[in-house]
């Protein structure tokens, strides 16, 4: 079995909820399992401040990415208050996602994770969901990208998976577990881990 990497990016004021489930659920497949799943961090800084002033120190800066080592992009969301805009919509970044997406390889967003990929242009004419209480406030301005705006909690659309608020992050992580691997793998780590 081949080692694949995952390459979970954190733009400033990014949810540290949204982004330890891809940490533990992949980590969990790792160690507990066998499966060759390992995730490199990343961000536009070595340390990254989260949402509520965590901070985190990532692995690798965007200028250390090659694409074709990694098989999939998570991307956690993040609060517009911390900053999580001026970094998710940075060019170098909107381009690394098209990079991704053009390459056919899976991208994983929970919750405002979704925008940058609306504004990358990945997501015209797709379905795709984000953040939907306030009044679906931000659903509707994600349809400002061209997405075709699906109110359910976990949407996929070949390649890549968006979800609609903090709760469903868990499950998005799990649902790129069973992209890399399968249904049944992911479905023991799921009921080992008490899901």
């Amino acid at each position: 079995m081949r080692d694949r990497k995952v390459l979970v990016f954190l733009a400033k004021g990014f949810e540290i909820m949204e982004f330890s489930v891809f940490i533990d659920i992949l980590g969990w497949s790792r160690v507990d399992y066998g499966h060759h799943l390992y995730v490199d961090t990343c961000g536009f800084t070595e340390k990254v401040m989260s949402s509520f002033n965590v901070p985190v120190i990532v692995d690798k800066t965007i200028g250390e990415i090659n694409v074709d080592e990694y098989d999939a992009l998570a991307i956690p969301g993040g609060f517009r208050e911390f900053g999580f805009y001026e970094e998710a919509y940075d060019e170098r970044f909107l381009e690394l996602i098209r990079e991704f997406n053009a390459k056919g390889k899976i991208i994983a967003t929970v919750c405002s994770g979704a925008f940058p990929l609306g504004k990358s242009g990945v997501l015209k004419n797709r379905k795709a969901t984000t953040y939907h209480l306030k009044d679906g406030y931000w659903q509707e301005k994600l349809k400002g990208y061209g997405v075709n705006v699906v109110n359910e909690p976990i949407v996929v659309d070949g390649n890549i998976i968006t979800s609609y608020c903090p709760e469903t992050a868990p499950n998005v992580a799990f649902e790129l577990l069973k992209m890399l691997t399968s249904e049944d793998e992911m479905a023991v780590i799921k009921k080992a881990m008490g899901f």
